[in-house]
């Protein structure tokens, strides 16, 4: 049994942010209800696939993130279905949407009715630029995604070369840094409510989370007092903490500590920049001097050569693609990729596992993401029965 096998999920997000704060959730034991619109999560149909996207029930992207939830397919238009809905919440611990605001209240369905129906329900909302009911802006009802909270947020400005344009982070962060901060606030929500019976709001914006992702920035401009911009693979404060070419790809060195850096110079064999320059901030106001002599000594070496020589001595790594992250045997040996059944296709696919690991009550991800509408019958079946009885 999961840490949190006693808490009941009704997920009805959609796209990234809220599946994947409430897989996060499934991962750690919760049972994760997914109320689906008419048709589904919008990103069911989003590639990629096996083989044919017309044989296969969804994509990979929707498998990712809702791996181990139920599904049950409810149209809020539709009396008999809100009816449906209420059900599911007298019993349930946490609803979690991720709808403009307002879209829950359009049904009758917001957080004050669903309350009056559970108190002690915990209610979690991800929005662009948060709810209303923690603080209301004339941004609230825009649309927002992944793109326009890093944009907004600062992400973009402080990522990429300094002669190049402002650049979008690879993972989608604005979306699952923001998911996780908002599966925090649900557990919070959960200890408070377990101590008092008192359910509550939890609400986290997309742009809200960048703010505090971009934390350095933020002190950095209030204690210079100017805008800080992109550096590249540097570190404003920090030297050598950056990526080196290397003869046949890249790697990072973190040689900031005075131990690190003098190990590195000996790695080097360049003890006379060791004595030339001691000191943390010697080494940061040359730090475009150094650069070069670390960049000509990496490129004449192989990326396992330049690791195998600092291994051990001086942070440093291989910048991996995926075809070596699913070679490492360190990704296999901690789990973190995960076989599951693809349906209509014959055979399994590989997902992200679960980096959090717990002795007594270890997270287990559970198996593919549900077909469309799959555990109607399990979770409303006896009440169906009943309507037809009556």
């Amino acid at each position: 049994m999961g840490a949190l096998s006693n808490l009941r999920v009704l997920d009805l997000t959609q796209v990234l942010a809220g599946p994947y704060c409430t897989m996060l959730l499934a991962d750690l034991g919760a049972d994760v209800v997914k109320i689906e619109r008419p048709g589904g999560d919008l990103i069911r149909s989003n590639p990629p696939f096996v083989s044919d996207p017309g044989e296969e029930a969804y994509g990979g992207y929707f498998q990712s993130v809702n791996r181990g939830k139920r599904s049950v397919e409810l149209d809020f238009r539709e009396e008999r279905d809100r009816a449906d809905f209420l059900s599911l919440v007298e019993t349930a611990d946490v609803v979690a949407e991720n709808y403009r605001a307002g879209t829950m209240e359009k049904y009758d369905l917001g957080y004050e009715t669903l309350s009056e129906r559970n108190p002690a329900l915990v209610y979690s909302s991800i929005r662009g630029f948060g709810d209303p009911r923690t603080g209301e802006t004339d941004r609230q009802g825009q649309p927002s995604f992944d793109l326009i909270a890093q944009a907004l947020g600062g992400v973009m400005e402080i990522t990429g070369q300094p002669d190049g344009p402002p650049t979008k982070v690879g993972p989608g962060i604005g979306d699952l840094f923001t998911a996780t901060l908002n599966c925090i606030g649900i557990l919070a929500a959960i200890t408070h409510r377990n101590r008092t019976g008192e359910g509550q709001y939890v609400d986290t914006g997309l742009y809200d989370a960048m703010i505090s992702m971009t934390e350095r920035a933020i002190y950095q401009h209030s204690y210079t007092g100017s805008a800080p911009t992109r550096r590249g693979n540097a570190h404003p404060t920090l030297f050598p903490y950056d990526a080196f070419e290397t003869a046949d790809g890249h790697v990072v060195i973190a040689a900031f500590g005075t131990n690190h850096w003098l190990a590195l110079c000996e790695s080097m064999d360049r003890t006379d920049l060791a004595e030339a320059y001691p000191t943390a901030a010697d080494r940061l106001e040359s730090r475009a001097t150094l650069r070069d002599e670390i960049a000509d000594w990496a490129i004449r070496r192989t990326s396992a050569e330049l690791v195998a020589t600092l291994e051990g001595h001086v942070p440093a790594a291989p910048v991996q693609t995926t075809d070596d992250i699913f070679d490492d045997p360190h990704v296999r040996t901690r789990e973190l990729l995960v076989s599951v059944e693809q349906p209509g296709a014959d055979t399994e696919v590989e997902i992200a596992g679960t980096p959090i690991k717990m002795t007594e009550t270890p997270p287990e991800p559970g198996g593919r993401a549900p077909l469309l509408d799959e555990h109607r019958e399990e979770l409303l079946g006896e009440d169906l029965e009943t309507a037809i009885d009556d």
